[in-house]
């Protein structure tokens, strides 16, 4: 972990896109790699999550959590190894989750950054069912939902993050899942893969028509 590249890279907020995000609403900066002072550890990004909300982070619009500044570094949750220490808490080598963003390295001063213990078999976890979006579906599902066996549970989304844990975990609550995806492949995925009892396309033409059949009266 002592070898350190020529080169720091990182992707920063250029403008506010206006409908779908283009390669103009970002820009690429170099610079060279930092290096830690006191109290601060370098972090190699390993993983990085791209997830819907960062849409709305980009917008100037009034946001849930705060907005991207122009030139900023867009926001992002990462699984990072760190390189050097300055840091009494982290020693080189160690795999910490954080907020480091869409760039390649960032000093911390350790604020919010959570250890993954000394040799994680699955880092990226943390960035997916045992982070953010798993979190979101076990809380949503079980503590505001409560589903009950024998109930059908209908879930958007169903082959994302956050969708396909809801639906894993409704069939460990006994639930009928009827999972709502965009494409036959990704309906094919959410059956064969993710163990939905049926899925939806809602691209299809017969959507509307085909909906009905596999929901409960209601729906």
């Amino acid at each position: 972990m002592t070898d350190q590249p020529q080169r720091h890279r990182r992707w920063v907020l250029a403008s506010r896109p206006h409908g779908e995000p283009t390669a103009e609403n970002f820009r690429l900066e170099e610079s060279e790699v930092p290096t830690p002072g006191p109290g601060q550890v370098l972090l190699r990004t390993v993983y990085l999550s791209l997830d819907p909300y960062m849409r709305g982070r980009m917008s100037d619009a009034p946001p849930y959590s705060p907005t991207v500044a122009i030139g900023a570094v867009m926001v992002g949750g990462t699984v990072s190894r760190v390189v050097s220490s300055n840091h009494a808490d982290y020693q080189p080598g160690d795999w910490v989750l954080g907020y480091s963003g869409w760039q390649n390295y960032e000093l911390s001063d350790g604020s919010g950054l959570v250890k993954l213990g000394d040799n994680p078999q699955h880092p990226s976890w943390s960035l997916g069912v045992l982070g953010m979006p798993g979190f979101t579906a076990y809380m949503g599902l079980l503590d505001i939902g409560q589903p009950k066996a024998g109930e059908t549970l209908v879930v958007a989304a169903a082959t994302g993050p956050v969708g396909a844990t809801v639906g894993q975990i409704g069939k460990i609550k006994g639930c009928r899942t009827v999972g709502i995806a965009g494409g036959a492949e990704k309906c094919r995925y959410a059956v064969e893969t993710l163990g939905f009892d049926l899925c939806l396309d809602h691209r299809a033409d017969d959507f509307c028509r085909t909906a009905g059949p596999g929901l409960p009266a209601g729906y």
